[in-house]
């Protein structure tokens, strides 16, 4: 891997992350289009996962460290934090079930492609139907909410669907505010990228090399500044309009894909 191809992969993971359009489903086209691939290439993929949720550790560090000294004291806090452990969950049970399975049948990009597609025109129905916004914040969750949150992440085992737009989508059907709904969608990520990048880490102990953790640092430093702007971007733009946008752009590019995949335009 050049020092291109790291910084290229590092700014498609902390762009994508944690915006609705599936950064797992964009680095997947992106290790194609770069002609990418390997062990190596797979586990980088996974790891600066990790490095963008740091991002969000850093923005909410003051409500993390609020939450952490509050779990003796504080009943926001401990419900805050079985909300988390729930809705976490259903995708760390599924995953270790299935996610070598499904990283076989479906890691290529015209599986991400339709994902892509049909996730946008999830996102559009979920934004149309007529829906109460009973939950403004996230300490207003039930622990049964958090499990439904949960169960839509665990459909982000499928590339393309994206993890942060599953739980938006769960989150507008249960009355969420959409700020509301994208900091769940951030706060769930913690566990769930930390562990994802703790288990490859753990897998890879013995075939780790100076010369892969070179552009792997370098991935992680670009995946954390850009997830840090494209977190505070993303917050912005809820407060002011709905995840449309971010529909169209999945529908746009997914049927982009297709076509060029279908017509040998381009050799995904």
């Amino acid at each position: 891997m050049s020092w291109f191809d790291a910084v290229i992969l590092g700014l498609v993971e902390g762009i994508t992350e944690f915006l609705p359009i599936s950064s797992t489903g964009h680095l997947i086209l992106t290790k194609s289009l770069l002609g990418l691939s390997g062990e190596a290439i797979d586990r980088q993929l996974i790891v600066i996962q990790g490095a963008a949720i740091l991002a969000v550790c850093w923005e909410y560090r003051q409500r993390l460290w609020q939450t952490a000294t509050g779990l003796f004291d504080d009943a926001t806090a401990r419900r805050f934090t079985l909300n988390l452990f729930i809705a976490f969950l259903p995708l760390a049970m599924l995953g270790l079930a299935f996610g070598d399975r499904i990283e076989a049948l479906l890691f290529s990009p015209v599986p991400v492609a339709v994902a892509l597609v049909i996730g946008g025109v999830a996102i559009l129905w979920a934004e149309k139907r007529p829906h109460s916004q009973s939950i403004a914040t996230v300490d207003q969750l039930r622990p049964l909410d958090a499990l439904k949150l949960g169960l839509f992440q665990a459909l982000a085992l499928i590339p393309g669907t994206s993890r942060s737009a599953s739980t938006i989508i769960g989150g507008l059907l249960l009355g969420m505010q959409r700020r509301a709904a994208a900091e769940f969608s951030f706060f769930i990520a913690i566990p769930t990228l930390l562990a994802a990048t703790a288990y490859k880490l753990w897998q890879a102990r013995d075939h780790l090399s100076a010369e892969e953790l070179q552009p792997l640092l370098l991935s992680s430093v670009v995946a954390f500044i850009s997830a840090l702007i494209a977190v505070r971007f993303l917050l912005r733009f809820v407060a002011r309009y709905s995840f449309a946008a971010f529909a169209w752009y999945r529908i746009v590019f997914g049927l982009v894909i297709l076509i060029t995949a279908w017509t040998g335009l381009v050799r995904w």
